[in-house]
C-alpha cells in the first residue's frame, strides 16, 4: 500500500565544526529532515575545511582519494533515498528517526499510530456539520454530540488526568465508569446520562466501520430508559386557563401562546419560528401547520383545532406580529417560562408550568383522552417511533376510567334486557 501523503524530505551534507580534529580536519555529517524534524548522522569521513564545497555537497579535487570519498557520499545518500522510497511504498509512518535507525541497522519497534476517541468525535462532528448545512441533520443534534464530546473529555481529565485516549485502550470499564461520573460528578439524571452514552457508542461503531478498531467494546453496555412522570394539565385546569380574564397584556400573550401549544403539540422552539404565512390549507380543505422539528429535524404536521385558530386570528393584526413577520407574539424562552409562573399564579394552578407541559397536555388531555389513536398522535408529534408516544398513554387514567364506565353501563343494560326477555 503506497503512502499517498506528501512529505517534505531532504538530505544535506555539512562539516561539523564543533568536532574539529587535531590535524585540522572536520567530520562530514549527514542531516536528514522530514517535515521540519531532523536527525544527524556521521559519515565516518573527515576532510580539511578548505577542501569542502558546501554548495556542491562534495569534496574539491580530482585525485583518486577524493573521487572515492565523493563516490562514498553519493552512495550513502542513495541508501537513505532508497530507505525513504521503500517506506513510501509500504505505506507506513515515516519520520527522520525511522530512516536513521534503518540506515544504522537498528531495529526499533514503532508504536502503532492509533486513532483516538477525540479524533473520532472530531471526524464524526465534522461530517455531521456538513450534513447539517444541507438540512439533512438538525443543528441541535450536532450540538448534542459536541456536548457529549466535552463530557467524555471532562471525564478523562478527572479520571485519568489526560484529555484523550487511543481507541484500542478503551474497554467496557471506560463506559461503566463514565456512567458513574455522569451520575455522581455531573449529577444528571439516568435517562440523560444514557443519552450521552448512546452517542458515545455511535461514535465507537463509526470507528469500527472505518476500520480504526476491530470491535466496539461498549456494545455490552445496555442503555436503559426509565419513563418519567409526565406533568400535564387535566381538562378542568385547561378550561380554567382558557377562560381566565387576564388584564396584563404580556401575561395574556404568554397564556395564549401556551394554550396554542396545548392544542397543537408544537414545542416552544417550533412556535417561535412560525412566520405569519405559516398556516396552509391541507388536502382535506382544513387549516394545518407543518414544520421540521427544531429538536430532531423530523416533520410534524397538525390540523388546527378551533382554539388554536382563534388564537392565531386574535394576533394576526398585532403590531409585534406585523413588525416581526411572526404568527404569534412569542417571547424569548427565558422570559416565556418566567411569565408562565405568573400565569399559573393568576389562574390558581399549582403545577409548575413549562413549555414542555403544553406538549404533554396535547398528547394526553387533548388527543389520547378524547379517543385519538396513538398512531395519529405519534405522527402529529413528529415522533420517529411509536414507543416514544407510548410514554403518554399510561398517564391517561381518566380516559380509561371513562371507557370502563361506558362498558359497565353497556353490560348492565345488556343484563337487564336478558332479564326482561327471560
Amino acid at each position: 500500500m503506497i503512502n499517498s501523503r506528501n512529505y517534505n524530505f531532504s538530505i544535506l551534507f555539512w562539516l561539523n565544526k564543533d568536532r574539529i580534529q587535531s590535524n585540522g580536519e572536520m567530520p562530514i555529517y549527514m542531516r536528514i529532515t522530514i517535515d521540519g524534524k531532523r536527525v544527524e548522522i556521521s559519515s565516518q569521513k573527515t576532510i580539511l575545511p578548505e577542501l569542502w564545497d558546501q554548495k556542491a555537497q562534495q569534496v574539491k579535487g580530482k585525485d583518486n582519494t577524493i573521487r572515492m570519498m565523493n563516490s562514498y557520499l553519493d552512495m550513502t545518500k542513495g541508501k537513505i533515498q532508497t530507505i525513504y522510497n521503500q517506506l513510501i511504498f509500504n505505506g507506513g509512518n515515516i519520520t527522520s528517526a525511522i530512516i536513521k535507525n534503518q540506515f544504522l541497522g537498528k531495529v526499533v519497534e514503532e508504536k502503532p499510530n492509533h486513532k483516538t476517541i477525540m479524533e473520532a468525535f472530531d471526524y464524526h462532528n465534522l461530517k455531521m456539520a456538513e450534513t447539517a448545512k444541507v438540512g439533512k441533520v438538525s443543528e441541535k443534534t450536532l450540538v448534542r454530540y459536541k456536548i457529549t464530546q466535552n463530557k467524555v473529555k471532562s471525564y478523562m481529565k478527572e479520571k485519568f488526568k489526560v484529555e484523550d485516549k487511543s481507541l484500542p485502550e478503551l474497554r467496557l470499564s471506560f463506559v461503566t465508569e463514565f456512567e458513574h461520573h455522569l451520575l455522581t460528578v455531573d449529577k444528571i439524571q439516568s435517562n440523560t446520562a444514557h443519552k450521552y452514552i448512546k452517542n458515545l457508542k455511535k461514535i465507537m461503531n463509526m470507528a469500527v466501520g472505518l476500520d480504526w478498531i476491530p470491535s466496539n467494546p461498549f456494545n455490552q453496555f445496555k442503555c436503559s430508559y426509565q419513563s418519567p412522570e409526565r406533568e400535564i394539565l387535566n381538562r378542568e385546569e385547561l378550561y380554567t386557563l382558557m377562560n381566565k380574564e387576564i388584564s396584563i397584556p404580556r401575561i395574556e400573550e404568554v397564556r395564549d401562546v401556551f394554550l396554542f401549544c396545548c392544542y397543537t403539540g408544537f414545542a416552544y422552539s417550533d412556535v417561535y419560528q412560525f412566520e405569519s404565512n405559516a398556516v396552509i390549507i391541507g388536502l382535506d380543505g382544513e387549516y394545518w401547520l407543518s414544520t421540521n422539528r427544531q429538536k430532531t429535524g423530523t416533520k410534524e404536521s397538525v390540523p388546527l383545532l378551533p382554539v388554536a385558530l382563534e388564537i392565531i386570528n386574535k394576533y394576526k393584526d398585532s403590531d409585534y406580529c406585523k413588525k416581526n413577520n411572526k404568527l404569534l407574539p412569542v417571547n424569548s424562552n427565558q422570559r416565556y417560562n418566567a411569565y408562565l409562573t405568573e400565569v399559573a399564579d393568576i389562574c390558581g394552578i399549582t403545577k409548575h408550568l413549562t413549555s414542555h407541559i403544553a406538549r404533554h397536555t396535547f398528547a394526553t388531555t387533548v388527543t389520547l383522552s378524547n379517543g385519538v389513536p396513538i398512531e395519529t398522535v405519534s405522527s402529529m408529534l413528529g415522533h420517529t417511533s411509536i414507543r416514544t408516544t407510548q410514554i403518554y398513554a399510561k398517564v391517561v387514567e381518566q380516559k380509561v376510567s371513562d371507557d370502563m364506565k361506558m362498558l359497565r353501563q353497556k353490560l348492565h343494560f345488556d343484563s337487564q334486557k336478558l332479564k326482561i326477555v327471560g
